[in-house]
């Protein structure tokens, strides 16, 4: 390990890879994919994705992401695809519900975000969407996977501690949880 957060010492769980479909607790049928890359700008997924974010609720952003505006969400989406992390998204049709990826720090160690239109939030996304992130970074190797989230956002820290995330700092109004996958 070549930073200096604090992780669990022992590894999580084993997590279910995508692709996955399941039933939404609104009755939705949610296809959960790994993006593999090979989609860019002017491509029907990637547009899908790009929607999303245009369409995303400005008070669900945290730490200046996602962009605001198109043009800036289009060039962090391909910056964002173009490095070695993992991406995975929830589909409803041909409409994103939820994205999450693993930001690469260096070889083994990663940052995670997730993102759930305001659409789809509280159906049961979320969980299953950061399960399938998780099982396709072990799939792929990714060994610590760190997070930073606002201290008031329980929904939040409830969904990152049920897949298995340990509180690693807590510091102003941020803390910083962290989890072991290889």
């Amino acid at each position: 390990m070549t930073d200096e957060r604090a992780y669990p010492d022992s590894v999580a769980e084993s997590f279910p890879r995508p692709p996955r479909e399941f039933e939404d607790r609104e009755g939705r049928t949610i296809d959960v994919r790994a993006w593999e890359g090979e989609h860019g700008p002017g491509d029907d997924a990637f547009e899908a994705v790009v929607e999303m974010y245009v369409e995303f609720d400005p008070a669900d952003r945290a730490q200046g992401v996602p962009p605001v505006g198109e043009d800036r969400i289009r060039e962090w989406l391909a910056n964002l695809f173009e490095q070695d992390g993992y991406d995975v998204l929830a589909w409803h049709g041909d409409e994103v519900a939820g994205h999450a990826t693993l930001v690469p720090d260096n070889d083994s160690t990663y940052e995670l975000a997730i993102f759930v239109h305001q659409e789809y939030q509280g159906a049961g996304i979320g969980t299953r969407l950061i399960e399938a992130l998780l099982g396709h970074g072990q799939e792929r190797g990714a060994e610590y996977v760190w997070l930073t989230v606002e201290r008031w956002n329980r929904p939040a820290v409830a969904l990152y501690e049920k897949v298995g995330f340990e509180t690693a700092a807590a510091e102003s109004f941020e803390m910083e949880m962290a989890i072991r996958l290889n």
